[in-house]
């Protein structure tokens, strides 16, 4: 196919926005970035409009609900968000020949294993986010054959709300933290995913077959607590970290205990090298002093 336009929805969140940083390395491709003002994702009768208007060759769906535990509480926000929301993009992509990519999350597992996760892992989610995201993933597939489903996990960046901005903030302001240290992942740079995503444009634009789910996280397994660890010795920070249990930090969502995920396919498929996640948060981090 031939790929001139893409549009790219939540143009203010991590992923957007480090797509967005990446774009003047691809100038034979034109792309439009949206908001929530400009396409709002809980409503997704306002969607066929502003695709014809557009006209765009791929869709790269950014947004999504993502307040983990507010999710229990607005199950039918995070289910139009992160469900019908990309069901009908996937819809409209396909009846227009649009090709579609979106993006979802190690939540969709049940958190049970001590091997990572494959793409073809069958889904468990523990909570009302999760269930929302693998909703979406079955309606995409569904409503769009060719779609392209990216999940990822722990998601940080030098831009938006995330881990490594949090625990930099909270280890500025206390003396003292507690980290749960008995959830086992693989944190994601934004920016990567960004770089890989792109990849995955060039690749549809010389004719590469790439469609179905794929894993995509920065190497290496950690915790929360040796995350934040990581975080402390590359921010020059002495906040007192202590680690505790799941059991110690109740939460209104239930949260995997392993979500390691599998990123073999993508990287085969690909032909990628993907940064080990210290290296990454190094970078992140020197962003953002």
């Amino acid at each position: 196919m031939s790929i001139k336009k893409i549009l790219v929805t939540g143009a203010n969140g991590q992923l957007g926005w480090e797509l967005s940083q990446l774009v003047s390395s691809y100038p034979t491709f034109e792309f439009i970035f949206l908001d929530r003002t400009g396409m709002d994702l809980s409503k997704p009768n306002t969607f066929e409009k502003i695709i014809n208007d557009i006209a765009p060759d791929i869709i790269i769906n950014t947004a999504a609900y993502t307040a983990v535990d507010k999710a229990e509480s607005e199950k039918e926000m995070a289910h139009t968000v992160n469900a019908l929301a990309v069901g009908a993009i996937a819809r409209i992509s396909k009846q227009k020949g649009i090709r579609f990519i979106t993006y979802s999350t190690d939540y969709v597992f049940n958190g049970v294993s001590s091997i990572p996760f494959l793409p073809d892992t069958p889904l468990q989610p523990i909570n009302s986010y999760g269930s929302s995201k693998a909703e979406g993933e079955q309606l995409a597939l569904q409503e769009n054959e060719a779609s392209i489903i990216i999940r990822t996990s722990w998601v940080f960046s030098s831009h938006g709300n995330n881990f490594v901005k949090t625990m930099i903030r909270l280890m500025k302001e206390r003396e003292q933290l507690k980290i749960v240290d008995d959830q086992a992942g693989r944190p994601t740079y934004a920016r990567d995913l960004a770089s890989v995503t792109l990849k995955i444009i060039e690749g549809l634009n010389g004719g590469k077959n790439i469609q179905g789910i794929y894993h995509y996280a920065n190497t290496g397994e950690t915790t929360w607590y040796q995350f934040a660890e990581k975080i402390k010795a590359l921010a020059g920070l002495s906040c007192d970290l202590i680690a505790i249990t799941t059991a110690e930090f109740p939460t209104p969502a239930a949260r995997p205990g392993y979500s390691v995920l599998d990123t073999h396919k993508i990287e085969n498929e690909l032909a990628i090298a993907i940064p080990h996640w210290e290296t990454s948060l190094e970078q992140c981090i020197q962003k953002l002093s």
